[in-house]
């Protein structure tokens, strides 16, 4: 744990080597999940110190409900700061891809290169509309989720034939299972980690920065963002990352896989670790289309 302004942020660390010069791997995860969920793909990666971070009222991490997506990010530089953390690949999926992005662009000395996996990067004009998306009195969805489980069996059983749960492998919803419970308040058995109301706020502020795009478009560093299917507004496999992102940037290259849904590194760990260790060793088999051309498939 580290101590950000009076709140709790946990991360998972796994050493490496202790005579390795390889870049560190920081990974954070989406909107609902934790820092666990990468278990299958960090364990491919045995010569690389790794953190893997519990974004803010996720996991274990302490925090109520955010208000703005640009929390998330400060949260991130702070604790690779006190870490001591420089010149890492930061590796993001979703919500969480997007806090990398504004924390590469708001403290530059942390990464090298991100890689992500569906960034929640939406076309500028979304950020533009001044309505709110949900309100106190029209919630989110995620505000009904079940918060009680008697056991982690009790809740794999309940979810496993469920969307998105059924399309992860076995192994990542186990993870997410066992590593997305904690013991219950005030009753027996178990509860969310991450609680429906600090949910819901993530979806109900997904306005909020909309300084992502200047962001974005000062961030040098190599970046990859590696963009999922689009099914339609309102479905949650289709991918929210907006087509042209990657073209405005200045070093950024886009790989859209329509193979996949907007769960590409938990539905399939392997093809996502093989993304990353590609890209890690310079190879960047496939990732040559120009940003520029954003609807072409670079992978069929």
């Amino acid at each position: 744990m580290i101590v950000v302004e009076g709140t709790d942020l946990g991360y998972w660390e796994w050493e490496g080597p202790p005579d390795s010069d390889l870049p560190p791997l920081v990974f954070a995860h989406a909107t609902g999940f934790h820092a666990r969920v990468f278990d299958a793909i960090i364990e491919r990666f045995p010569e690389h110190r790794v953190l893997s971070l519990d974004l803010r009222g996720h996991g274990r991490s302490d925090g109520g409900p955010i208000g703005n997506w640009a929390e998330i990010a400060r949260d991130i530089a702070a604790v690779l700061k006190e870490l001591g953390i420089s010149g890492a690949v930061g590796i993001g999926h979703s919500m969480g891809a997007h806090a990398l992005l504004q924390t590469a662009h708001d403290q530059p000395v942390t990464f090298k290169q991100l890689i992500l996996f569906d960034p929640t990067v939406l076309a500028p004009e979304f950020y533009e509309q001044p309505e709110t998306l949900f309100t106190p009195k029209n919630p989110h969805p995620a505000i009904r989720r079940k918060r009680n489980f008697a056991s982690v069996e009790a809740m794999m059983k309940r979810f496993e034939d469920r969307e998105p749960y059924s399309l992860f492998t076995r192994r990542v919803f186990a993870d997410y299972c066992e590593h997305g419970l904690v013991k219950a308040v005030g009753r027996d058995g178990m509860q969310l980690a991450c609680s429906p109301e600090v949910e819901a706020s993530v979806y109900a502020s997904s306005r909020s920065n909309a300084g992502v795009f200047e962001a974005a478009s000062n961030v040098a560093i190599p970046v990859l963002i590696v963009r999922a299917k689009q099914i339609g507004p309102g479905n949650f496999k289709s991918s929210p990352t907006w087509p042209g992102l990657a073209a405005s940037m200045p070093n950024a290259v886009d790989m859209h896989r329509p193979d996949h849904t907007h769960f590409h590194p938990l539905e399939d760990p392997d093809d996502a670790a093989r993304i990353i260790r590609e890209r890690l060793e310079g190879t960047e088999a496939g990732l040559q289309q120009p940003a520029s051309r954003p609807d072409q498939s670079s992978h069929q």
